[in-house]
């Protein structure tokens, strides 16, 4: 459907009247064919699906999950994630024509510390590397 309205609009541009310098011809598209005709209402397809995804990497700390289902105009959901403190955060969302987006926020208290990546070491910077000693006799 874009390539045919782009392509109508090209086949316009090409029948345009030109410019001249120092000329107004009046509009540009005063020749160009009405595309009305060419705008079709696509089809929408009942919205509705399901998913849920988790993470959980014991090397960086990363621990999060996400549910979500949709029907029609109606999603509900939930997702957590731990916290850098090693809390816990939970969301419960809502959403749908009537009530808008809703969200209900929990936040569970450390458990554990939990260990991250080490940090890695650099070699020591230095700001100042002496030079040469030149000596002028």
């Amino acid at each position: 459907m874009k390539y045919l309205i782009a392509f109508a609009l090209l086949i316009a541009a090409a029948q345009a009247v030109p410019v001249e310098y120092g000329h107004y011809p009046g509009p540009l598209l005063a020749h160009a064919p009405v595309l009305a005709h060419a705008v079709h209402a696509e089809p929408v397809a009942y919205p509705k699906y399901s998913f849920n995804y988790g993470i959980k990497d014991p090397h960086t700390g990363d621990i999060k999950s996400q549910a979500e289902e949709r029907d029609g105009d109606v999603v509900k959901g939930q997702y957590s994630l731990v916290e850098p403190d090693g809390s816990v955060r939970t969301v419960d969302y809502t959403a749908d024509d009537h009530n808008g987006f809703n969200a209900v926020v929990h936040k569970t208290a450390p458990t554990k510390v939990i260990a991250h990546a080490p940090v890695l070491a650099h070699a020591p910077v230095y700001a100042h590397a002496p030079g040469p000693l030149l000596h002028h006799y």
